[in-house]
């Protein structure tokens, strides 16, 4: 597909320099509920723009302000000076449209696809949990960063509001512990956080991870973006079944190298936070405003709710002993 590109796009890669007078086509690309994304075909080559959406594309009304990319454009920049190609190049951002202009990466995989296509490899996870660890390692010991990133309206009303106090007004008898969450998440002001460790935005070439769409990205505490990941293994083996238990492999082969690389503050309390969180992400991921498309059939999302609300009431201290409450769920 090869079409004309919405003025705002064309607009702000004039303005950055990235493109001339000539009018400008590409394609739309998917994958985001947050942003319209494009691949731009300009004089030197293709490259990659995406442009915040003031209201999400989900069906609860959700929404967010579209200075959010100036922020991942820190996050990629921060990330690439961590570590050498774990985010794609900036080429500019324009803050006025909202416009952010980055390298595109055509033969890149998709994990998610990898993982949905049950092609779940210990070495991928290993290397995502290591590289995240290093790129919270390079920023912790930075914390003049923290001022670039005072993004924590932001990640309230895209992460901790929409999953787990929305998710808390469905589940009325496990409010104070979603809540808790939240509190004790705020609290902690440690490190440059992603926010959005999905499968869905790690490219993998080879097994080295390429992280994308940091919208959410925040100064605040790492432990999020570990149970975030985890929470998507966990979730893909109701989605894909035949590789349960290559994920839960993954679980632990991504959790085992991230803990290994946690030098800015005791691992065990990292951990413990993480373990804690997990269970409010899982039953976000059924019962927030942004629930995850794939677990169609209420007997997964009756599944979900079991192992996270049992997790809430009685929480654990350490990633290993949620994996084995999913394990013992899923066999059931």
């Amino acid at each position: 597909m090869n079409e004309a590109v919405p003025e705002a796009f064309a607009e702000a890669l004039r303005e950055l320099g990235l493109a001339g007078p000539q009018p400008l086509r590409g394609s739309p690309l998917t994958g985001g509920v947050s942003s319209d994304i494009w691949r731009i075909d300009t004089a030197t080559g293709p490259i990659c723009a995406k442009r915040a959406l003031p209201k999400l594309r989900v069906a609860a009304d959700w929404q967010a302000p579209i200075t959010r990319n100036r922020y991942e454009a820190r996050w990629m920049q921060v990330a690439a000076a961590a570590l050498p190609g774990a985010a794609p190049r900036v080429l500019g951002q324009h803050p006025r449209l909202g416009v952010l202009a980055m390298d595109y990466l055509p033969r890149h995989a998709l994990w998610k696809q990898q993982l949905r296509d049950g092609d779940a490899q210990r070495d991928t996870a290993g290397a995502v949990g290591r590289a995240l660890s290093r790129i919270h390692a390079h920023a912790a010991a930075r914390p003049a960063l923290a001022a670039d990133f005072d993004s924590q309206a932001i990640f309230f009303d895209i992460r901790l509001d929409p999953y787990l106090l929305a998710t808390a007004e469905r589940h009325a008898d496990l409010a104070p512990q979603l809540r808790s969450l939240v509190q004790a998440t705020q609290a902690q002001s440690i490190t440059l956080v992603h926010g959005d460790v999905s499968p869905k935005n790690i490219l993998v070439d080879g097994h080295a991870p390429v992280f994308l769409d940091a919208e959410c990205a925040v100064w605040g505490d790492p432990a999020f973006d570990l149970a975030f990941c985890l929470n998507h293994l966990l979730l893909k083996c109701l989605w894909t079944p035949a590789a349960a238990e290559a994920l839960l492999a993954c679980f632990d082969a991504l959790a085992g190298a991230y803990l290994q690389g946690v030098d800015w503050e005791p691992a065990d309390g990292l951990q413990r936070r993480a373990a804690r969180l997990l269970p409010g992400l899982l039953l976000a991921r059924v019962d927030g405003k942004s629930p995850v498309e794939y677990l169609t059939q209420d007997t997964q999302r009756q599944m979900v709710r079991g192992v996270a609300r049992a997790l809430l009431r009685q929480p654990v201290e350490r990633l290993g002993e949620v994996a084995q409450a999913w394990r013992q769920g899923i066999s059931r």
